[in-house]
């Protein structure tokens, strides 16, 4: 089933989605999230700028995605309505509060007619329910004024879900006290508000309103939670330092979507993390590149635009060869572009983005709970290349949720950094026979004081060197470390379908859902399609490029104009093709779908 909760940015509807969620998790259903956020901090109430949706795709069988249409669409005003009616599939169950069709809200949303009234809702499922009366009802024994009193509708909203779908609402109704101990009257109205909801769905009558049971999903056993990107991120960041051993210096400056990462990690100061809100997006990563100069992980995180402000001082941690991880939560652009929305137009910025021949580490996570391997990983090639590593998530990874089975620590690989203690002929540009890894030193160990920099260094001593001779070698040296990464990664997998065929769909990042599940719909039609999915973005897996010559055509879908499309088509000379889309918006699997039948004009 898919749900879609819509309102006005202060309905309260992520909080909705959020504890639905919540419910759903510890029903045992697979799921997955998308929160779509309005791009304006407080648009007007009521207009379309101001629209908040979140949207859950939950089942007792696997679930790649959050879902290509609702199966439910709430819509708590008209804007919600106008902005989310053309997702809406005829004959599916669309539940309105009237109390909110009102003419200065239906101006307001650009209506010129009640489509309650005129005809225009005719092709779905109407459950037409004055919501915010019956809201202010079920809460007037708590005194509350009819402002904090409306502000409960959301969750009788969420009351009346929970019955059309079998939720347990004890869960919500636990939040809810501790949410509100200081001011109880909140929580009773809140609580008072779902229990009103849940009831109107039990005492209702009505021949197309009915409820539902979705069976738990057939997962592998373990302990599960609901996690977002953002978080699986910072813990999988956290975890990776303790795994090598490594205090974490986070330092950050705020931006849309990326600001989740300093609001969680700060919490974590308990696992030796460090966070600084920093002046700047310069400063900031200045301040990971010294951290790491003095021994500790250094990390820093932003969005495209403010990627582009990191990029000298990025610069800066090539040349000085030390460990940095850079999270960039990819969002539409270019400039400010729209803040809240999706995109993945930043692997050309990644791999390419800086001056000079200045390579490094580009990783990227497929779904919320893959950040937490990935940042891992990401922590894994920074400190044993000693090089900077940027991890590729985006506001559609960062906002949704999936369950995530959560890892036993103590079985996960240690990978311990061992510092240069040795004084004898040491210099800062020894390396490492097989990494090509510079050594890393301590300010301070006596006997092993040095500089780095910026300007060039001598191959053989760490001076500064404004030889020719020196600086080929030494860029050959930078580079050469990096593509060694490449024998100490795994080999390109398949991830649906036979290594040969027809058609390979090749992606990376968040479109793993929607083309996962699209190949598995082609092939269960018995085409010969197959699903590739890159981690590793640079350098690329040894064996990729004969992987995709086992196929007749490659199709790569992206969110952006053509990145990866280029990347392979330089790398390996593959006629590869694009499926490209910039709209804010992931990937509908029927797009995918669509775009794979007609190359194989199926």
């Amino acid at each position: 089933m898919v749900v879609r909760f819509a309102g006005d940015s202060g309905d309260g509807v992520q909080v909705t989605g959020g504890q639905f969620t919540s419910a759903t998790a510890l029903a045992g259903n697979d799921f997955a999230t998308f929160p779509d956020f309005p791009a304006e901090i407080r648009a007007p109430a009521g207009t379309t700028f101001g629209v908040s949706a979140f949207q859950i795709n939950f089942g007792s069988t696997a679930i790649d995605t959050a879902g290509d249409q609702p199966d439910a669409l709430v819509a708590l005003n008209p804007a919600a309505l106008r902005v989310n009616i053309q997702d809406l599939p005829t004959g599916g169950l669309l539940i309105i509060d009237t109390g909110e069709f009102n003419e200065r809200n239906l101006r307001k949303a650009g209506y010129q007619a009640n489509p309650l009234e005129d005809g225009a809702l005719q092709q779905y499922r109407v459950v037409p329910i004055d919501i915010s009366r019956l809201t202010l009802e079920a809460v007037k024994a708590f005194g509350l004024s009819q402002k904090d009193g409306l502000r409960c509708k959301n969750f009788w909203t969420l009351g009346l879900v929970s019955w059309i779908y079998d939720r347990d609402r004890a869960p919500t109704v636990a939040w809810l006290k501790s949410r509100f101990a200081k001011r109880p009257e909140l929580a009773e109205g809140n609580i008072a508000a779902l229990n009103a909801g849940h009831a109107f769905g039990e005492t209702m009558e009505a021949d197309d309103f009915t409820g539902y049971t979705v069976p738990k999903a057939e997962i592998a056993p373990g302990l599960y939670r609901s996690v977002t990107g953002a978080e699986a991120l910072s813990w999988g960041l956290v975890a990776g330092a303790q795994l090598a051993g490594l205090k974490v210096v986070f330092s950050s400056y705020p931006i849309t979507p990326a600001s989740s990462l300093l609001h969680i990690l700060a919490g974590l100061k308990h696992f030796d993390v460090t966070t600084l809100q920093a002046e700047d997006e310069i400063a900031a990563c200045c301040a990971a590149i010294g951290a790491s100069y003095a021994g500790a992980l250094g990390i820093t995180s932003s969005s495209g635009p403010g990627v582009a402000l990191k990029t000298e001082a990025l610069g800066l941690a090539i040349s000085t060869e030390l460990p940095l991880v850079l999270v960039n939560s990819q969002r539409a652009g270019p400039s400010t572009g729209m803040p809240t929305k999706t995109e993945q137009s930043d692997l050309y910025q990644a791999i390419y983005g800086r001056n000079a021949d200045s390579p490094l580490a580009v990783v990227a996570a497929r779904s919320p709970a893959d950040c937490f391997d990935v940042a891992i990983e990401a922590v894994r090639l920074a400190t044993r290349y000693m090089t900077p590593v940027i991890l590729l998530s985006d506001g559609y990874i960062g906002n949704s949720a999936e369950p995530w089975l959560i890892p036993d620590f103590d079985k996960l690989p240690p990978m311990p950094v061992a510092f240069h203690t040795e004084r004898a002929g040491f210099h800062p540009f020894l390396r490492n026979p097989v990494t090509r890894a510079r050594v890393w030193a301590k300010p301070g160990t006596p006997g092993l004081e040095h500089r780095i920099g910026g300007i060039e260094k001598d191959y053989d001593s760490g001076n500064i060197s404004y030889d020719a001779a020196n600086h080929q070698r030494m860029t050959d040296a930078r580079a050469e470390k990096i593509q060694r990464i490449a024998d100490d990664i795994p080999p390109q997998t398949v991830s649906n379908g036979a290594p040969s065929g027809d058609l390979a769909i090749v992606g990376w990042g968040s479109t793993y859902g929607p083309i996962n599940r699209a190949v598995h719909n082609l092939r269960h039609a018995g085409l010969n399609v197959s699903h590739i999915h890159i981690r590793h973005l640079w350098p690329l897996p040894r064996n990729l490029g004969p992987l995709l010559q086992g196929y007749r055509r490659v199709l790569v879908p992206e969110m952006n104009k053509g990145q990866l499309r280029t990347v392979l088509r330089a790398e390996y000379l593959v006629a590869a093709e694009g499926l490209n889309k910039v709209t804010g918006q992931p990937f509908k699997i029927r797009e995918i779908e669509a775009a794979a039948r007609k190359m194989l004009g199926a």
